[in-house]
This record gives structure tokens, C-alpha cells and sequence, in this order.
């Protein structure tokens, strides 16, 4: 069956007329995050059920994992024992957990009484490692082997117990206090002597991570090495788990959707935006818009002090939105650059100076050529009437002047303005990032507050004291 001709419809026609068969073939031949996809928008849920009892165990698990929390929740309390007992026995301890973190305490409970004694062990330690730590999202389905076992001996104990691991690619070796000693891949056996021990092939430069490490430096890591799996180590550094890069994708998926939600000043969602309610959506967002609304009030008290000079010259007012959105356009594609090169890893605050010194001369060669168009295209504006100003009783060269000067403050006023933007840009997410917080947070809105108040300063200082014009 062809994987674009899975839809809600089908799957409830295919559910409804218990046909088993074809629900088997249907699983075999299309992803089952796909099924899933289409599985979640079924309006009754109980007709779900059918599936973990008629579909192999090995597709039901990963079915499961790929469905919304809210369904999985839904079917927990539908499942007997049993059927619980099959899907768990068919997951990965790290699958399990992202779906028991989102649940309430009495389905955790249901899931921890049905889970063998081994299984429930792993489950409770990792569930009680600090969120978003490579603890938190490390698996210990793993093939680990003694470093004096040889290829020979190595390959017959991975064919007995390799179908249970998340990962056959990477091995693990230990000693026997199980002490991490390196790794192995997958393609290293093929081209070793049948008796060559572990320990004399094994990568001892391998990277690792503790289970304390945050999962960004995890996600950096992986990226860094060109990895598949990594070793995560206790305090004692001993083996206590491994992460692998399916773990890794979901990680940087998360990442990025929490820096653009605070890039936008969007409280990071729990879950995606089309199972967010209407109410939660904007309580989401209200506080940060009540929040710049406040800091506005800078802006305001600018604008205030100089109500004079506006009344007396009204042609001010006209440019003052173009100053302040290319003020915080400019700092807002500085800050953009800095967070993501700060996310991956590119630079860090100890480059401060350097980058300061390169952004400083792109502002320059940008404020210059901002500022010199602006002079002619405000100048053009006054001439073609696009913006009316032409004060009673000046013509000629007269007005000419009069209309440049004003095109000269703007322009005078964009250039230090873009050159202060971009300079912010770059200090206050290297400051934050020194103290050890995400830069995502001050984002480009924050930035654009304080442009705006330094921008009308600026305007405003060089309209009264270099001009005169009022």
C-alpha cells in the first residue's frame, strides 16, 4: 500500500471492518509515524486498541511512541495489563520515559507495576535525572563487552543478545569494574583478526558525556564528532547509558522550537501548536506583550519631553517609525547570527572581542551605505511629493537646503543607530550566554525596545543641538 493513500478514513474503515489483515500490510509498508500522524485526528480513540492487539509488537511500540502524549494517555487506561505489558516489553527504556514524563502519577504507577523488576530499575533512575541532561534522554539498551573478549567471541555474544539493543553500529567496552575504556564500530570487526582482544582495537579517544551534561552540549557534541551514539558515564565515570543520534534529531528539534518561541517571546509550547488550546495559546504569549508594552513606556517619556519640538516642526514625526524599525531590524539580524553561532557551538564568549571588532566594521559599511541611501531617497520623497514638507515663504535653493537638512538628520540619525543596534546585538547575547542563560531569551523584541529609546535620543539631540531646527 502506498504511503500517500494513508488517511484518517482509511485506517477507520480498516479498523471498523476488523480487517487484520490489511491493517498488518499497512504497517509493513509505510512508516509508522505516518500512521500515527493520521491515527491521532480519530475522534474515538478506543478503536485504536485494535491495533497493538492485531499488529506485531515491533511496529505497535514505535506506533505508540509516535502518537500525541494526549492519545497515548487516552489508551494507557484502555489497555489491560497485558497489552501493556507487550508494548513495554517492545520499547526502548529512553521511549518509555518520553512518554511517562507528560503523564499523571497514577499511569506512571500503572506502567512501573506491570514493567519487569530489571526494566522498572532503569526506568526509575532515568526518570529521576534532572530534564533536558543526557541522563534524562540516554538509553540503556546497549551491546557493552569486556575489553578482553576477542572479535571472535565478541561477534557470537552480539548475535545472542544484539536484537535487544537500541544500537548494534557502536559498541561499548569495559573493564571489569566496568570502567569505560572506548568504543568499537560496527566496521571495525570486519577488518580485525578473529583474535585480536577489544581492548586493543577499541577507540580510547571515543567522546563521552555525564549524565549531568546538558542536551544541547550533547546535540553539539554529536555534530562536532559526526557521531551515531555516544557513552554516557556516571560521577564515577562508569558506563550508565548511551544516546543515540535518533535521540539526538528529537533534541535539536526541541532546541530550535525553544529559540524561536523565545526569539519571538513565546513561552515555549509543551506539546505541538495544533494540540495547544485557544485559552493556552495566549497565555502563552500575553505576558511578554504586556511586558514590551511596559517597556514602551520609555519610549513614550522620549517623545514627551520633546512634544515641543515636535509641535513645531511636525515633519519630525513623519520619519521617526523609520529609524526605529531599521534600528531594530539591524540589531535583530545581529542577534540572530549570534544565537545561532552560540548554539552550534561556531564561537563562544571568550572570541567577545574579535567578534565585536568584525561586527563593528560590517555596522560601519552597513550604517554607511543605509545612511547615503536614505540622504537621497528622503530627499527624492520631499521633491515627488511622497512626504509633503515645503515651509511657506521658501523656495528655490532655500527649500532645497531646508528639505536636506531634514533628510540629513534622518540620515545622521540612522547611521549611529544601526551601528549601536548591531553593537548591542552582539554584547547582550554574549553577556547572557556568560552567565551561563540562554541568549535566546533577550531577543530580538528586547532589543528593539532599547534601540527605539536610543534611537529617539539620538534623533532628537542632533534635530536641537547640530541642526536647529527648532
Amino acid at each position: 500500500m502506498e504511503k500517500e493513500n494513508v488517511s484518517t478514513a482509511l485506517l477507520e474503515e480498516l479498523i471498523k471492518g476488523r480487517k487484520v489483515e490489511r491493517l498488518r500490510q499497512l504497517f509493513e509498508s509505510v512508516p509508522t509515524i505516518d500512521i500515527a500522524e493520521v491515527a491521532n485526528d480519530i475522534s474515538d480513540i478506543t478503536e485504536l486498541v485494535l491495533i497493538f492487539k492485531a499488529v506485531k509488537n515491533d511496529y505497535t511500540a514505535e506506533f505508540f511512541t509516535d502518537l500525541s502524549s494526549e492519545v497515548q494517555e487516552k489508551l494507557i487506561h484502555l489497555f489491560t495489563d497485558s497489552d501493556l505489558v507487550n508494548l513495554l516489553n517492545a520499547s526502548y527504556a529512553d521511549d518509555i520515559v518520553d512518554f511517562m514524563e507528560d503523564m499523571p502519577a497514577n499511569l506512571v504507577s500503572k506502567i512501573l507495576k506491570v514493567v519487569d523488576k530489571n526494566t522498572r530499575n532503569d526506568l526509575n533512575r532515568l526518570l529521576n535525572y534532572k530534564e533536558n541532561t543526557a541522563g534524562s534522554i540516554m538509553t540503556t539498551e546497549y551491546i557493552e563487552l569486556l575489553n578482553t573478549l576477542t572479535v571472535r567471541e565478541a561477534i557470537e555474544k552480539m548475535r545472542a543478545i544484539g536484537q535487544d539493543a537500541e544500537t548494534i553500529f557502536t559498541i561499548f567496552v569495559l573493564d571489569d569494574k566496568r570502567n569505560f575504556l572506548g568504543t568499537i564500530d560496527l566496521d571495525q570487526f570486519v577488518f580485525s583478526k578473529p583474535d585480536d582482544t577489544l581492548g586493543a582495537i577499541a577507540d580510547t579517544t571515543a567522546a563521552t558525556v555525564i549524565t549531568s551534561t546538558d542536551q544541547e552540549e550533547v546535540a553539539s557534541i554529536f555534530k562536532r564528532y559526526n557521531l551515531t551514539a555516544i557513552a554516557v558515564l556516571n560521577d564515577d565515570k562508569r558506563l550508565t547509558g548511551i544516546i543515540t543520534i535518533d535521540d539526538i534529531v528529537d533534541v535539536m528539534e526541541k532546541e530550535a522550537t525553544e529559540d524561536m518561541s523565545k526569539m519571538a517571546l513565546i513561552t515555549p509550547l509543551e506539546d505541538s501548536y495544533k494540540q495547544t488550546g485557544v485559552i493556552k495559546m495566549a497565555m502563552k504569549t500575553t505576558p511578554w506583550l504586556i511586558a514590551l508594552m511596559v517597556l514602551a513606556v520609555f519610549s513614550s517619556m522620549v517623545l514627551s519631553t520633546f512634544q515641543d519640538t515636535l509641535s513645531a516642526l511636525a515633519i519630525l514625526s513623519v520619519f521617526i517609525p523609520v529609524f526605529m524599525d531599521t534600528g531594530g531590524n539591524s540589531g535583530g539580524q545581529t542577534i540572530a547570527l549570534m544565537i545561532r553561532g552560540l548554539a552550534v557551538g561556531e564561537f563562544t564568549p571568550k572570541d567577545f572581542w574579535s567578534i565585536l571588532w568584525k561586527e563593528f566594521r560590517v555596522s560601519l559599511l552597513a550604517a554607511l551605505m543605509v545612511s547615503t541611501f536614505s540622504l537621497i531617497w528622503f530627499t527624492a520623497e520631499m521633491y515627488l511629493g511622497i512626504v509633503h514638507y515645503a515651509p511657506e515663504g521658501i523656495a528655490g535653493s532655500a527649500l532645497f537646503i531646508e528639505r536636506i537638512k531634514v533628510s540629513g538628520l534622518v540620515s545622521i540619525t540612522l547611521f549611529i543607530t544601526v551601528i549601536i543596534s548591531k553593537l548591542l546585538g552582539v554584547c547582550i547575547p554574549m553577556l547572557v550566554k556568560t552567565l551561563k542563560k540562554d541568549p535566546a531569551v533577550i531577543s530580538a523584541p528586547f532589543i528593539t525596545t532599547i534601540v527605539d529609546v536610543t534611537a529617539l535620543l539620538i534623533y532628537f539631540f542632533i534635530c536641537t543641538q547640530i541642526f536647529h531646527l527648532v
